[in-house]
């Protein structure tokens, strides 16, 4: 019986087989005499050098939120067993920590796409395989390929769209499908790797890279026939070098990340920004003409919720309504700190004039409290309006409730009349517009 089946199963097999290929089904159609292994193995091997680095940033930066003190700072609170690096203490040294992960994560998720596409030139013709799927291993392939491109699409261009501030979903709805969609990927991603590893090796060996490199356009020539498609079997003369077709993939990269680096490094360098739309605003050179993420007209924020009959709320073993003269009237310091941001951008270092942390959990009766939560006026933005952090945060003696910058009073869209600014933390985490604080016990 098992034989019939078997034989049955070879039989429709060689059926599928005989059907006439068209178009891209066919070998023939695809003519470019730089298709091979190796040049499909080499654009693998960028991309696997390229791709842990954004995915291990963004678990870094999914940490730097402090997600186990819940609230909004848990944007995905039923991640379950994906939730392994919660409980994980965010520091706040050295102050450029997030600047560094969120900007790499940033710049290099972008300037992955012509990587991508370059590689996905590469492979093309093995995507139109006759049969989809003629062995498990082979099924295995496919569907991995399935998680992989579609996958890489799904978070670079969730990724532009945000960092681009076209945000068609909420700001929760975005992190959590770029979270999962990360997971999502890497899966199809290890299972593929897995599959195509020696292939990708065995590619690599097959020729030469600095004879490869040194070769011109008339001297390039196709790879030997292989098993699968990638040679064409009706190559057509060389219009560029393999040498060639690499530069302007990685010239491409390299031209992306030119253009987008220069938001994170600061304003020195925001003239190079041009793919970031916060990077040239404001123009002025006054204290508080920085970027800005949100205004307070955006927020919301009225005038008179900001006026002299502005309470900050303290709450903790005691409670204290301070006024801003009550906070001016404490022991100000002053902190040289950077706002880094989700979309990739920094301000540089700002000079921030304000109360310590830790002296208003002293006042609160909580010298050793475990955690604040910051209350915003801001109405706009669940995950904005409130925020905490934990003990090595409010203790840290860069860590203010800042009532100054640069010399002036905070502007309007900067979080006057106070606002928080800790070292090394999201600057979504560094609330505006303060109007109470809690100091309490972590749990």
């Amino acid at each position: 019986m098992k034989e019939n089946t078997d034989s049955d199963a070879g039989g429709i097999k060689q059926e599928i087989k005989k059907i006439p290929q068209k178009g891209p089904f066919r070998r023939d159609y695809w003519r470019s005499p730089l298709r091979g292994p190796w040049m499909a193995s080499f654009m693998s091997l960028l991309l696997l050098i390229v791709i842990p680095i954004v995915f291990i940033t963004g678990l870094i930066d999914h940490v730097a939120w402090n997600p186990d003190l819940g609230g909004t700072n848990n944007r995905t609170p039923e991640m379950g067993l994906l939730g392994f690096l919660q409980g994980t203490e965010w520091p706040t040294r050295p102050i450029w920590l997030y600047r560094l992960t969120e900007g790499t994560h940033v710049v290099l998720g972008i300037t992955l796409l012509p990587l991508v596409l370059a590689k996905l030139w590469a492979i093309m013709p093995s995507l139109y395989k006759w049969p989809l799927a003629d062995s498990l291993g082979h099924a295995l392939e496919r569907i991995s390929l399935l998680f992989v491109i579609g996958g890489i699409f799904f978070q670079i261009f969730t990724g532009l769209f945000y960092i681009q501030n076209f945000i068609i979903l909420n700001n929760v709805t975005f992190n959590r499908l770029h979270f999962y969609g990360n997971w999502i990927f890497i899966a199809g991603l290890v299972l593929h790797v897995l599959v195509k590893f020696p292939e990708m090796i065995k590619g690599l060996k097959g020729r030469d890279l600095d004879e490869e490199m040194s070769k011109s356009t008339d001297e390039t020539e196709p790879e030997p026939e292989e098993e699968g498609r990638l040679v064409s079997t009706d190559p057509a003369p060389p219009t560029i070098s393999r040498r060639g077709a690499i530069a302007i993939a990685g010239g491409s990269a390299l031209t992306i990340m030119a253009l987008a680096v220069g938001q994170t490094l600061g304003r020195d360098w925001s003239w190079l920004a041009i793919l970031s739309p916060r990077a040239q605003s404001p123009a002025g050179d006054g204290p508080n003409d920085f970027r800005v993420n949100k205004t307070a007209k955006k927020a919301k924020i009225q005038p008179e919720q900001v006026g002299p009959d502005w309470r900050l709320e303290l709450v903790g073993a005691t409670t204290h309504s301070l006024s801003r003269e009550d906070l001016l009237a404490m022991p100000l310091h002053t902190s040289s700190l950077p706002i880094s941001c989700l979309e990739g951008w920094s301000t540089g270092n700002q000079s921030w004039e304000g109360v310590r942390l830790r002296d208003l959990a002293v006042l609160a009766g909580m010298p050793n409290a475990g955690k604040v939560l910051f209350e915003s006026l801001e109405s706009t933005d669940a995950v904005a309006r409130m925020s905490f952090m934990r003990h090595n945060q409010i203790q840290d003696p860069l860590s203010l409730l800042a009532l100054r910058v640069n010399g002036a009073d905070l502007s309007m869209d900067h979080g006057y009349p106070a606002r928080a600014i800790v070292p090394a933390t999201p600057g979504n985490r560094n609330t505006k517009w303060i109007y109470r604080m809690t100091f309490m016990e972590e749990a």
